[in-house]
Formats: structure tokens, sequence, C-alpha cells
């Protein structure tokens, strides 16, 4: 599909049910829900144990394929945490997964399928043992975690960070470092002379930022016909 065929209103009728659905069957299964919060098919979004935190005014995003998984070991009662700030982005096949704490700072984007873990989840020398070795995670603010990348425990990640795609962090990543590779190795550092502008900026006016979007919606559709949609759907042609 080349362009969105559906009529404005159907659009906008659909992103009010996904907020209806995501305030209604997810957010009980969050310790907080953030206010303004964005979910792409939050259908696929599944949320195991607790506590999950999730900041205010962050983007969720999965599909059927790439579903988006919080888990919390549930059976060491007042041990396992996920905290995840404000105005982070959480894409498609992202599984974040804690027995003891995993903490991400405001601003944050995974991409698709990032793993973090906090645990071995077995013991390296008693398979039958669970959850094995585990610690902390801490990521920091405006971190920036690649496709494929995986976080392992006890690792902490500093502000600004980026983290290359397909990488495995298994030691600490210092603020302001791009690191890549197996394991993941510094390779140079952002410039402190060019000027930052983070999700959280972004989103510093919501309203506005959302009265942009609908401008844009409403232009890119324009003219668009539910007639003209379903034919889209039933007899595609090219161009579609």
């Amino acid at each position: 599909m080349r362009k969105d065929h559906r009529p404005y209103y159907l659009k906008r009728f659909y992103n009010k049910y996904q907020k209806w659905y995501a305030g209604y069957f997810l957010a009980p299964q969050f310790e907080y829900f953030g206010r303004g919060l964005v979910f792409m098919k939050p259908q696929h979004v599944e949320v195991f144990g607790g506590p999950v935190y999730l900041g205010d005014y962050s983007t969720v995003i999965a599909t059927p394929d790439r579903k988006v998984r919080f888990a919390v070991w549930p059976v060491w009662l007042g041990r396992g945490i996920i905290e995840i700030g404000k105005c982070c982005l959480i894409c498609p096949g992202t599984r974040i997964m804690s027995a003891t704490s995993i903490t991400m700072g405001d601003g944050c984007m995974t991409a698709q399928n990032v793993s973090i873990s906090d645990a071995d989840w077995h013991g390296l020398y008693d398979r039958s043992k669970p959850i094995g070795n585990t610690q902390a995670v801490t990521i920091g603010n405006n971190v920036w975690l690649g496709d494929s990348v995986i976080v392992g425990k006890g690792v902490t990640i500093g502000d600004n960070a980026v983290i290359g795609a397909g990488s495995i962090v298994v030691k600490d990543i210092p603020a302001n470092a791009i690191a890549v590779g197996n394991p993941a190795t510094v390779i140079k550092y952002l410039d402190p002379d060019i000027p930052m502008k983070t999700r959280t900026d972004w989103l510093s006016n919501p309203a506005k930022l959302a009265s942009d979007f609908e401008l844009i919606d409403r232009a890119l559709m324009k003219g668009n016909t539910l007639a003209g949609w379903f034919r889209s759907l039933l007899f595609p042609r090219k161009g579609d």
C-alpha cells in the first residue's frame, strides 16, 4: 500500500478505538499508566507480572508478528520492576524482562526486536534453578537502542548513548557514546558542540503536536472516500 485510502473520519475513529482499548484492557495491568500515551495495535502488547511503570507521553507500537512484551518474574514478591520514563518510544518486537530492576530514563527509543533482561533466567550449573544470576539494568535519558540490540544484566547505559543495530551490551556504556558490536564497544562520542533535540523536547507541547498531526492527516487524506477505500481493498491497482 502506497497510500492510506481511508477517509479521515475513519482513521480518527480507529485511533479513538485504540486509545479506548489501551485504557480499558492495558491500563489495569500497569502500576503507573502515564498521561497522553499512544498505543498502535495495543491488542498486541502483553504485560506479565508487575510492577510495570510507563511514563507520560510515551508511544508503544506493536504488530501481530512482533508483539511488545513487559514481563516481571512473579515468584519473588517484592523483587522485579520495570520503570520506563516519559516520552519514550517502544517499537515492535521489544521485550523487557525483569527479575530485579530495569529502569529506562526519559526520551529513550527502542527499535524493532530489542531485548532487555536483568537475569540469566537459569543457573549456569544448575539448569533447573530459576532466575540464575540477576543484576539491575539502568538506562539513562535519551538513549537510542538500535534494531535487535540485546542488553544484558548488570549494565548501565549513560545519557544520550546510541547502541548500533545487532549489538550485545554486556558492559557499561558511558554517556554520549556510540557503541556497536558483540560485545558492544565504544567507537566514538557525540559532538558536544552540536545541539541535541530529544523526544522530551519534541513532546514539550503535546497539545500542539497532536494538532499538527491532525492537520497533516487531514491534508494527506483529503478527498478519500469510504467507497474508494473499499475499492482499494477489494480491487487493488497499481499505485494503491
